[in-house]
C-alpha cells in the first residue's frame, strides 16, 4: 500500500484566489463588528453558505454575500491584515507562490481612488511577502458586468504597475453575461505590456466560453475551465498549447456546477494532458483552502501521491514565478515525493 504523504507539506503554487474571498471568517466577524455592518446568517453561522449559482438568482445571492464582505474592508490596515492572513493560510497549506486576484475598482471608494487602492494593495502584498516568506504577486481582474472601457482603464493601470508586482490580467464575474470579444482590446493592452492573460471561462458557461478565452483573449491560463471536459477537441487544444486551467473543485460543488466532488472532471482533464493548477477560489464562502483541493483529488478522484506531485508541478509551471523560484519549488516537490 502506498505511503500517504501530508499534502500540506507538498510545495505548490496558488493561482486562483480572489481578494475578499481569501478572508478568514473570524476576521470578517471582527471587521463587521468594528464598522457596524450587519452580516446575514449565511456569513455568521460558521458553515459555508448554501449557494447554487447556476441560475441568475443564485449568482445574485453569491455576489451579494461577496459584496457585503467586501464592504468590511475600509482602511489600508484592513487590506494589510487580509493579505497577511491569506499568506499565512497558504504557507500553512504548503504554498510557495501565490497570485492573488483583485479588481481595485471595488476598493477605490474606500481607499481614495483607483490608483491609491492598487498601491495600498501592492504595499500590503509586499509587506505580507516579507513577513511570511511567501512569494506573492497580483492579477488585476476586470469585471465583465461592467463596460469594456473600464477594463481598458484597468489594463493600462495593471501594465503601469507591472514592476511593482502585477503579473497578470483577468476577467471575472458571471461568464454568461457579456461577450469575451468585447474585452479583447483590454487584453491586448495587458499582453503588450508583458502581463499574462488569465480570464475566467468554462465554469457557469460551457466549453464555448473556454474557446472564447482562447480565440478572443489569447489566454495563457483559464480561470476554472472545467467545462472544457465536455469537448474532446477543446481538451486536445488546451493540452497541445499548454494552457493551464485553474481548477477549483470545492468551488465548483459549492456553486452547483457539479453535484458532488467526484463529479468534477478533474481526472478527465488530467488524463487528457491539460495542465492544472488547483485553487481555492473564495475560501470565505466555500469553506476550504488550498490543501483541501488536493485532498479532494486524493479522496474523490483516487490521485496517487505521484499524481498529486505532478499537479503541484503543473501549478508551479503555470505560474508567473521567477525561474529560480520555480526551480526551488519543483525540487521541493521531488523531495516530498522521495520522502
Amino acid at each position: 500500500m502506498e505511503h500517504v504523504r501530508d499534502v500540506t507539506d507538498l510545495p505548490k503554487a496558488h493561482l486562483h484566489l480572489h481578494f475578499t474571498g481569501s478572508m478568514r471568517p473570524t476576521t470578517l466577524l471582527e471587521l463587521a463588528d468594528k464598522y457596524g455592518v450587519h452580516l446575514p446568517d449565511a456569513l455568521t453561522s460558521g458553515e459555508p453558505p448554501k449557494l447554487r449559482a447556476t441560475d441568475e438568482r443564485g449568482w445574485f445571492r453569491f455576489q451579494r454575500l461577496y459584496d457585503i464582505a467586501r464592504s468590511c474592508l475600509r482602511t489600508p490596515e484592513d487590506i494589510q491584515r487580509l493579505v497577511r492572513e491569506a499568506a499565512e493560510e497558504d504557507v500553512r497549506d504548503g504554498c510557495g507562490w501565490l497570485e492573488i486576484q483583485v479588481d481595485p475598482t471595488s476598493y477605490a471608494p474606500m481607499l481614495g481612488g483607483l490608483i491609491p487602492a492598487l498601491e495600498v494593495i501592492l504595499d500590503a502584498v509586499d509587506s505580507a511577502s516579507r513577513e511570511t516568506g511567501l512569494g506573492i504577486r497580483v492579477v488585476v481582474a476586470a469585471n465583465r458586468m461592467k463596460h469594456p472601457l473600464d477594463a481598458r482603464t484597468l489594463a493600462r493601470l495593471a501594465v503601469r504597475y507591472a514592476d511593482r508586482g502585477v503579473v497578470g490580467f483577468g476577467l471575472s464575474n458571471d461568464e454568461r453575461r457579456g461577450l469575451a470579444r468585447d474585452f479583447d482590446r483590454a487584453f491586448a493592452i495587458a499582453r503588450e505590456g508583458g502581463l499574462l492573460a488569465a480570464p475566467h471561462g468554462g465554469e457557469l458557461a460551457g466549453p464555448a466560453s473556454v474557446r472564447d478565452c482562447l480565440d478572443d483573449l489569447h489566454a495563457s491560463r483559464v480561470g476554472h475551465g472545467v467545462r472544457a471536459a465536455e469537448d474532446p477537441r477543446l481538451l486536445r487544444r488546451l493540452a497541445e498549447r499548454g494552457i493551464t486551467c485553474e481548477v477549483c473543485p470545492a468551488s465548483n460543488v459549492a456553486l452547483g456546477v457539479y453535484e458532488k466532488p467526484e463529479d468534477v472532471p478533474l481526472r478527465r482533464l488530467y488524463e487528457a494532458g491539460v495542465p492544472l493548477a488547483l485553487g481555492a477560489d473564495d475560501p470565505l464562502l466555500f469553506g476550504s483552502r488550498l490543501a483541501a483541493q488536493y485532498e479532494i483529488a486524493r479522496r474523490h478522484h483516487a490521485f496517487t501521491d505521484a499524481e498529486l506531485a505532478e499537479l503541484a508541478r503543473q501549478s508551479v509551471r503555470g505560474s508567473a514565478a521567477p525561474d529560480e523560484v520555480k526551480t526551488r519549488l519543483l525540487a521541493g516537490v521531488d523531495a516530498w515525493l522521495a520522502a
